[in-house]
């Protein structure tokens, strides 16, 4: 759908919203490609790298949500879920020696 605007300042608006919409997904693209990362090497049951990219994955969302593209509790909301699934693999790990 083509926004046509009838007055200059919604014209600005558009295109002022169009460059963040671009700016901000490659933050959140980031974001999401991590967590998936993060969420096969769980999977996968490899503690050590699945470590580094639960926080690879955290430090994106904190930065995304630092900067405003996402909400602080969305990215907090994120993080635990992310983290509880790495804890269940550690635990389940610890829990078969």
């Amino acid at each position: 759908m083509i926004v046509l605007p009838n007055i200059k300042s919604a014209a600005k608006r558009v295109d002022v919203s169009e460059r963040r919409r671009q700016r901000n997904r490659v933050f959140i693209s980031a974001a999401r490609t991590r967590i998936r990362r993060a969420e096969k090497l769980i999977e996968r049951g490899d503690a050590d790298s699945a470590a580094l990219a639960v926080g690879d994955a955290t430090s994106t969302l904190d930065r995304a949500a630092n900067k405003g593209i996402i909400h602080r509790n969305n990215a907090a909301r994120r993080k635990s879920r992310l983290r509880n699934k790495f804890n269940e693999l550690v635990t389940a790990g610890s829990s078969e020696s």
